[in-house]
């Protein structure tokens, strides 16, 4: 197999010639036909996390190994099937899902592979990726069957997608005309309008400091937009929304978007942190119980996430983000514009 592949950490893509890996047991063998390119790349390839205050997180010490093919956002044609796979045949399309465990723990065989505690091992992280010609899945309840969505979409909804429906979820039930403001305007935040706007809610307030990209959130359709370029962002926030909000989904979680966030909540409020754009805050702690309020962070998805929402897309529920596609041999320009801030919407690499 081929991989466009981390060799060393910020230095461009390298092509490499691998062994094709051979199925076992109940995996399955995919050729990769479409994979995303998911702004957690960028760290990977970087090789860390911000912590804030100067600290770093490596991802070598996660136990990242190098030489690595990202890519997480994964659509496959089944090539081949272990001895004791079942409920796929060869030829077949399906989402990979990416966010594996141990596969034998309580929370792996109750399909909440994204929990386990035991092993972690997801694809384009811990063992290759999208970025590459093939990717194994340990098992057929891994592979979603995407019918008639085009696979280039239907890519992004194995990060992007299910990890906005995870967080989503997590606010929900509220009244649909209850605002929910979400930190963010870029993939991730344009899916959240959509999927939002799918399950029936009514009031959308999207943040961010790009112009073009707030453009890009009304026309998904936000009920409003604010701009974070300037101080006084929690006012602003609280202004669109007639008041503090009982919902705020970080989709950048950074210092910065934290620091506006917290005090943009009513009492009883929820802020859900996603992103990975790195840093700290601080809390002040009296007001964490006298206003009972919730912090809690949002890891990806589940399998059973992931279906509930191919799901609603199969129904005609979710208006397609704006797709870009490169063949995977431009995987490092890809990276670059990401990095650059210059994605509205979604790149997505296809095989040759």
């Amino acid at each position: 197999m081929r991989a466009w592949a981390v060799v060393e950490n910020g230095a461009d893509l390298q092509e490499l010639e691998l062994p094709t890996p051979e199925p076992q047991g109940t995996e399955v063998l995919l050729e990769v036909t479409h994979c995303g390119v998911c702004h957690s790349d960028l760290h990977i390839w970087e090789g860390h996390y911000d912590l804030g205050g100067g600290k770093q997180m490596s991802l070598k010490d996660r136990g990242v190994v190098l030489p690595l093919a990202m890519g997480h956002e994964i659509i496959g044609r089944v090539a081949k099937l272990g001895p004791d796979a079942a409920g796929v045949a060869v030829g077949d399309v399906r989402i990979v899902f990416p966010w594996l465990g141990c596969g034998q723990c309580d929370r792996c065989l109750a399909e909440e592979d994204n929990m386990c505690t035991v092993a972690s091992r997801s694809l384009g992280v811990y063992q290759n990726g999208g970025y590459g010609t093939h990717v194994v899945a340990p098992h057929p309840r891994h592979l979603i069957e995407l019918g008639t969505l085009d696979p280039a979409v239907a890519a992004t909804y194995a990060c992007s997608g299910v990890t906005v429906y995870s967080a989503v979820r997590k606010v929900l039930p509220m009244p649909p005309t209850e605002p929910i403001v979400l930190i963010g305007a870029g993939g991730l935040g344009l899916n959240a309008i959509e999927i939002l706007k799918a399950l029936g809610h009514k009031n959308i307030v999207t943040v961010d400091l790009s112009a073009e990209k707030l453009k890009a959130a009304t026309a998904a359709g936000a009920t409003a937009v604010v701009d974070a370029s300037t101080p006084g962002t929690a006012e602003r926030i609280m202004d669109a929304c007639n008041g503090p909000v009982a919902a705020i989904i970080d989709l950048v979680n950074g210092t910065a978007t934290a620091a506006f966030a917290f005090p943009a909540l009513r009492k009883g409020g929820k802020l859900i942190q996603v992103g990975l754009f790195g840093g700290s805050m601080t809390l002040p702690l009296p007001l964490m119980a006298i206003r009972a309020l919730t912090v809690q962070g949002s890891y990806v998805g589940n399998p059973k996430e992931l279906r509930e929402l191919v799901t609603l897309a199969q129904n005609g529920g979710i208006t397609p983000l704006p797709i870009t596609s490169l063949p995977q041999s431009k995987a490092t320009e890809a990276l670059h514009r990401l990095r650059d801030g210059k994605v509205t919407g979604r790149i997505v690499l296809t095989a040759a």
